[in-house]
């Protein structure tokens, strides 16, 4: 059985979507009816769940990032560990009103939202499979009704959470169903199409993107029936970006960083097939349109196409040598050329029209551009 298959199998009939889906499904919904005037509380509340470092979270940013981008309002993340909670945490902390009568509940930090009109908030309950089944049913109130006791989440706030399955050997309490059927329900399953044209507009270092391209079943290596601490997920190769980017970028020299990180036997082929990067053309003289030779290795042409993409990444708006870039294309297989296209329409919002300026881009879409339909 597949991973997918089973991934669904563990969640019944919930459907199963790779982040940047629900990331697009997700932030439609949202807009549609905040633009129409119908107040957020006329959708569900939604329940994101996945295996850990999957991308649940990160995914939550780019709802807020679309939302942002689609409305003009602001969009105000609110971050909220439910495994760190308790049922009082939710509530407040009871004090005695001002005659000394009754109990009143100081409103908890996390509810105190602006409630104005450009302004969007979401209130991310994320791990909240990890607590414990008396802070889940804190959670009912948030969810359906955006109350908790005295308190009330503002009109304008978007409730998302988000946690691991059961079966995935994390600290994981079943959800009650009263709470479940409060809650629209998406399972995120890995992509690597979807992560790569993340990783291209978020700066993810090439030789991370490269390599996952030559072997894409790399990305996620989380297996349930083993104990190791070290493995890849998305968010681990994040944290190995962020290790080439920030500290080095050699990975002999960073081998037992990436090895902590992604375990050593991943952490090996990522090593060994980096080694390719010291033998492929010149970047710069590819775009300033001095270099000609193409590698012909399949290996060495997944780590070429990431790194002219890192490269176009960080000169996105220099035309001029994004042109010269995409003449060089001309000489790539299709397929290659075709993703190398894909990478640079990600580079940012609405970059596809800035390359339907270049006359060389506008040549290749009449030629090639037939074969990204090709492309899954």
């Amino acid at each position: 059985m597949s991973n997918k298959n089973s991934q669904n199998a563990n969640l019944g009939n919930v459907p199963s979507v790779n982040v940047g889906e629900a990331v697009s499904r997700l932030s439609d919904m949202y807009c549609s009816v905040i633009g129409g005037g119908f107040g957020i509380k006329a959708v569900p509340s939604v329940m994101l769940w996945g295996a850990p470092g999957v991308g649940k979270s990160q995914g939550v940013r780019q709802i807020a990032g679309r939302i942002e981008a689609a409305t003009g309002k602001t969009v105000r993340v609110t971050d909220v560990r439910l495994l760190l909670f308790n049922p009082i945490d939710l509530r407040g902390i009871p004090t005695a009103n001002e005659d000394k009568t009754l109990a009143v509940w100081l409103r908890p930090q996390i509810f105190n939202m602006d409630p104005s009109d450009d302004i969007i908030n979401i209130l991310f309950l994320d791990e909240i499979s990890a607590a414990p089944q008396s802070v889940q049913a804190a959670a009912y109130q948030i969810t359906l009704d955006r109350t908790v006791g005295e308190h009330k989440l503002p009109s304008n706030c978007i409730v998302i959470a988000a946690g691991n399955r059961v079966t995935d050997k994390s600290v994981a309490y079943k959800m009650p169903k009263a709470l479940a059927n409060r809650l629209m329900h998406l399972e995120i399953s890995t992509d690597a199409d979807s992560w790569r044209a993340w990783a291209v507009s978020h700066g993810i270092n090439a030789k991370v993107t490269g390599f996952l391209s030559f072997k894409p079943d790399k990305l996620m290596a989380f297996d349930t029936a083993a104990d190791e601490l070290a493995f890849a997920t998305p968010r681990a190769w994040e944290m190995v970006s962020n290790l080439l980017n920030h500290v080095s970028n050699d990975i002999d020299s960073m081998y037992t960083l990436i090895a902590g990180v992604i375990g050593s036997g991943t952490a090996a082929e990522f090593r060994t097939w980096s080694r390719i990067y010291d033998k492929l053309p010149d970047i710069e003289g590819i775009f300033n349109g001095t270099e000609h030779s193409v590698p012909k290795g399949i290996d060495a042409l997944y780590a070429l196409v990431s790194s002219m993409s890192k490269y176009a990444s960080e000169h996105r708006d220099d035309l001029n040598a994004i042109a010269n870039s995409i003449a060089y294309a001309e000489q790539l297989p299709p397929d290659f050329s075709v993703v190398l296209m894909q990478d640079y329409m990600c580079l940012e919002e609405d970059y596809k029209d800035k390359l339907m300026m270049l006359p060389g881009f506008v040549k290749w879409v009449r030629s090639r551009g037939a074969l990204l339909n090709g492309i899954k």
